[in-house]
C-alpha cells in the first residue's frame, strides 16, 4: 500500500512536470524573449555584410562604408578636391566635433558588418555551412586591417563584451595579429567541403561579390594577409626581419589575384530605386562638388616634371574628367578652383557640360566608378602586382620588381577596358597599340632594371588605384607626393608629413 502510494506521487509529478514543461514551451512561443537572438537564415544576412564593404544605410545607421568616407579621405590624400579654399580636408586637417565625416569604415566594421558577421559565424557553424563562416571571418578580417590602415587603432579584445558601454582601444600590433590569425581560420573553412557547403547557395547570399565562389573568396583573404605585411614591410623597413615581412607579402599577393577575373568587386543591381544604385553615380547625385586633384591630374597628362615629365597617360580619358580646352587640370587641394580659368576649370564626376556645375548632366556620360552601375574594386590583380613589385624592390630584387611593376600597370589598362569602356570619346579608347606604346615608353617602364624606382612604383600604384584605393595605399604614396608639394607651400606641407607616417 505505501509502495503504490509512493508510486502515484512519483507518477503524478511526471505528469506535472511535462505538463509545466509544455506550458513552458507555450509561453516561450507565444513570448518571445526580445533579447534572445531569433535565428534567420545566414543567405538574407551577408547581402547587407557586403554591402558595408561601399555603401550601406539602415534604419539605425544611414550612409557608412568606403564610399562614404571616400569624399572625404580622398581629399585628405589628394585624390580629389572640391571647390573651396576653405576645405579642411584638401589642407590634411580633419574636421572633429560631432561631425562623424571619416569615421564611416568604423561604423561599418563595428556596426554594419559587426553582430551580422557573428551571427553569420555562430549559425553558420551550427548549420555546418563552412562556406558562410570563412566568407565572414574574411569579411572580419577585411575589417580588423581597414581599421588599423585609416585609424591606427582598433577595438578587438572587448569588440563585443555584452553589457559594456565603453570599450578599451587595441594598438595597432594588435589589430594587425588579430587580422592575420582571422584569415588563417577564414582558409581553413573556405577550404572545407563537407557538411552544407554549396556554391549555389552561398551565391544567395555573395551575388554581388564572388557569386558563391570559395576560390575568389581564398584569394582575397590572400589578398588581405599580402596588403597586411606589405604594411609591415613598410613601417619596419629598417628592422631586422623587414625581409620576411617583404617575402611575405610577395607570397599571399602572388596566391591572391592574378588576373582580372580574379578581382573583388562589389556590384549593383542599378534600377530606379535610388539604394540598388552606385552611391557616387548620377542617379544618387551625390560628390557632385568634387574634381580631381592637381597632382594625379598633372601626373597623367605629363605636365608634372618631377614624373612620368612629358608622357600623357591614355587613361586620363577613363578615369578623370577633362575641361573645356580639351586638356586635364585638378583642384589644389588648399586652394579649390582657385588659379584655373573657365576653360580649364575640370568638369564634375559626371561630366556636365557645364564644368562648375555640381548635378549631373540630362544625358549620363559618367565614366569609371562614377555610372549607375559601376562595380566598385575592393582589391584587383594590379594592386597586387604593385604589392609585390614594392616588396620587391625593398628587398633589393630588381629584375622581380620591374617584372611585377609592368604587369601591374598592364592588368590596370585590361580593367579599365574591360570594366570602365563607357563614354570614352570616339578616338580616345585605348587599343592594344596604344597600350603598347605607353608601356613601352622607358620614362615609364625602365629598359634596365637597375633603373626602376620606388617613386615610379608608388606613382603608378597611386594612379592604378584612383579614387577606390584610399586606405594604406594611398596614405603611403601620399608621402610621395607631399615631397613634391612641399616646395610649393613649405609651411603648410611640413606639418602635412607627421600626419603621414606609417602606423606604429
Amino acid at each position: 500500500m505505501k509502495n503504490n502510494f509512493l508510486k502515484t506521487i512519483i507518477f503524478t509529478g511526471l505528469i506535472s512536470l511535462v505538463a509545466m514543461a509544455s506550458c513552458k514551451k507555450k509561453i516561450d512561443d507565444a513570448y518571445l524573449n526580445p533579447n534572445a537572438a531569433v535565428v534567420q537564415p545566414i543567405e538574407s544576412i551577408l547581402p547587407g555584410v557586403i554591402g558595408g564593404f561601399t555603401w550601406f544605410s539602415s534604419t539605425q545607421g544611414t550612409t557608412y562604408g568606403l564610399m562614404t568616407d571616400g569624399q572625404f579621405v580622398n581629399r585628405y590624400i589628394q585624390y580629389m578636391g572640391i571647390n573651396t579654399s576653405a576645405d579642411t580636408w584638401g589642407q590634411m586637417s580633419m574636421v572633429g566635433g560631432a561631425v562623424d565625416n571619416g569615421g564611416s569604415v568604423w561604423a561599418t566594421v563595428y556596426y554594419g558588418q559587426g553582430a551580422n558577421v557573428n551571427r553569420i559565424i555562430e549559425w553558420g557553424l551550427e548549420q555546418e555551412k563552412w562556406d558562410y563562416v570563412g566568407a565572414a571571418l574574411a569579411v572580419r578580417a577585411w575589417g580588423w586591417l581597414e581599421l588599423t590602415q585609416e585609424y591606427e587603432i582598433g577595438i578587438i579584445k572587448e569588440a563585443w563584451v555584452p553589457n559594456k558601454t565603453s570599450f578599451k582601444y587595441d594598438n595597432a600590433d594588435v589589430v594587425f595579429d588579430s587580422c592575420r590569425a582571422v584569415c588563417h581560420r577564414a582558409l581553413a573553412y573556405l577550404s572545407r567541403t563537407d557538411g552544407n557547403v554549396s556554391q549555389a547557395n552561398l551565391a544567395k547570399g555573395d551575388a554581388y561579390f564572388n557569386n558563391g565562389d570559395v576560390n575568389k573568396w581564398k584569394k582575397f583573404v590572400y589578398g588581405i594577409l599580402a596588403r597586411s605585411y606589405n604594411d609591415l614591410s613598410f613601417k619596419n623597413i629598417y628592422a631586422a626581419n623587414s625581409y620576411a615581412f617583404a617575402d611575405s607579402a610577395i607570397k599571399y599577393a602572388s596566391l591572391a589575384q592574378t588576373s582580372n577575373a580574379d578581382n573583388a568587386t562589389v556590384k549593383v543591381a542599378g534600377g530606379t530605386i535610388n539604394g540598388q544604385n552606385n552611391f557616387w553615380g548620377p542617379l544618387r547625385n551625390n560628390f557632385g562638388s568634387s574634381r580631381q586633384g592637381d597632382y594625379v591630374a598633372r601626373l597623367m597628362s605629363g605636365s608634372d616634371t618631377t614624373a612620368f615629365a612629358g608622357v600623357f597617360d591614355p587613361r586620363c580619358w577613363y578615369m578623370l574628367s577633362e575641361n573645356l580646352n580639351g586638356t586635364f587640370k585638378g583642384f589644389y587641394p588648399w586652394a579649390g578652383s582657385s588659379g584655373l580659368s573657365a576653360n580649364d576649370y575640370p568638369k564634375n564626376i559626371w561630366r556636365h557640360p557645364t564644368p562648375t556645375s555640381i548635378t549631373p548632366p540630362a544625358v549620363d556620360s559618367s565614366r569609371y566608378l562614377y555610372g549607375n552601375t559601376s562595380p566598385w574594386p575592393i582589391m584587383t590583380a594590379s594592386e597586387m602586382q604593385f604589392i609585390i613589385a614594392e616588396a620587391a624592390f625593398r628587398k633589393g630584387d630588381k629584375i622581380t620588381a620591374l617584372a611585377a611593376y609592368t604587369n601591374a600597370i598592364s592588368l590596370n589598362f585590361d580593367m579599365l577596358t574591360t570594366e570602365y569602356p563607357q563614354n570614352i570619346p570616339a578616338g580616345k579608347d585605348i587599343t592594344p597599340a596604344v597600350k603598347a606604346a605607353y608601356l613601352a615608353n622607358p620614362v615609364v617602364i625602365p629598359a634596365s632594371p637597375n633603373n626602376l624606382t620606388l617613386t615610379k612604383i608608388m606613382n603608378q600604384k597611386y594612379i592604378a588605384l584612383y579614387a577606390w584605393g584610399h586606405r594604406k595605399p594611398g596614405w603611403i604614396c601620399a608621402s610621395f607626393i607631399i615631397q613634391i608639394l612641399i616646395r610649393q607651400q613649405p609651411n603648410r606641407y611640413m606639418l602635412a608629413l607627421f600626419h603621414l607616417r606609417a602606423p606604429t
